[in-house]
């Protein structure tokens, strides 16, 4: 019996005088002492032979035996990672160059649509925003469309299968629908945007672009403010010196317009781009129907406005001088970094 306990005393002598001197040594003094096949263990398996009345007195000696070895192994380790961690800590060059973070860039679309949002502000237009799903009426019965009117047809409108009625907005009209509804003039917001038809077999190859559209109601407005609007937008954007309005059709404004500035046929290029006119055309616009007035809840008679509206990406083309609309939907990193300059 006494074997027993001078064995266990033995142990706890040499766990007491045990050094590890690395951390291979410690793991190998944690598998002989506290492993599953460990001295600790073995021992405890003696416990059947050490009489009734000693047990508890054996049972104290293995319990401070395996939480001295314990203590001792947790010590250690702590000790050995952090002068591990020390060591590596110190061999980083801290002179030496850090790693280069790319910079991104906004997109040629985004860039454009801000200078334009940015533009309109400064003569008083606030930014106004629509769902991309829209339902019928808002997108076309608001804007004056005809049932029988072609852009209804499949052919350019994408109709939701599962929602009878709901379609993706094949432009930012809507949003002027609905501010007219759940305002009372005088109203000045511009409402940019993705918008979506059926063109893949137009020049465009894609069926989402982007527009932004302005409306302007109030008592009084003429045609006179719209074409100065548009004048100073113009200016602003490209640096244009003069423009023309072409006599045009829509079905939400009458009369109706397009928009032309002013490039020349100086060089080859303006004279490839405006097809020998010196013209290039840039939006549309008008004097809001008093029908598109009426049907939003706005009275015709006491009140007037114009609207516009422009592609985004016929804009980019102009502004940044890029020869190929793809561009701007390929994804291309040495194309789009060009632009980091532009955020």
């Amino acid at each position: 019996m006494q074997d027993i306990f001078d064995k266990a005393k033995e142990v706890q002598t040499a766990i007491d005088a045990e050094s590890p001197a690395n951390s291979e040594a410690l793991e190998a003094f944690r598998i002989q002492y506290l492993g599953a096949k460990g001295l600790l263990k073995s021992l405890m398996a003696e416990m059947g032979k050490v009489p009734n009345e000693r047990k508890r007195d054996y049972g104290q000696l293995m319990n401070s035996l395996k939480q001295a070895a314990e203590a001792k192994y947790q010590s250690l380790k702590e000790a050995f990672e952090e002068k591990e961690q020390s060591a590596g800590a110190l061999a980083i060059d801290l002179s030496a160059p850090g790693e280069p973070v790319p910079l991104g860039a906004r997109h040629p679309v985004a860039v454009t649509m801000n200078r334009i949002i940015d533009i309109f502000a400064r003569m008083g237009f606030s930014v106004a925003d629509g769902p991309e799903i829209e339902d019928d009426w808002h997108n076309f019965t608001a804007m004056n469309t005809p049932e029988d009117h072609p852009a209804r047809d499949m052919q350019d409108t994408f109709y939701l299968v599962d929602a009878p009625g709901m379609l993706l907005r094949t432009h930012t009209s809507p949003v002027q629908a609905r501010v007219m509804k759940s305002r009372k003039p005088p109203i000045r917001i511009i409402a940019p945007g993705r918008v979506y038809r059926n063109e893949t077999i137009s020049t465009r190859s894609h069926c989402q672009f982007h527009q932004v559209e302005g409306l302007y109601v109030d008592e009084g407005v003429s045609f006179a403010d719209l074409k100065q609007t548009l004048y100073y937008f113009a200016q602003e954007m490209f640096g244009a010196t003069k423009i023309r309005l072409r006599p045009s059709f829509f079905p939400f404004t009458e009369p109706s317009a397009e928009m032309d500035i002013w490039l020349g046929t100086d060089t080859e290029k303006d004279y490839r781009l405006t097809k020998g006119t010196g013209w290039l055309e840039i939006l549309g616009c008008g004097m809001v129907d008093p029908d598109v007035l009426e049907m939003c809840g706005i009275d015709s008679k006491k009140y007037s406005g114009f609207a516009f509206g422009m592609g985004i990406e016929r804009q980019a083309l102009r502004l940044y001088e890029i020869g190929d609309i793809r561009l701007l939907f390929e994804n291309d990193v040495r194309f789009l970094k060009q632009f980091r300059s532009a955020m």
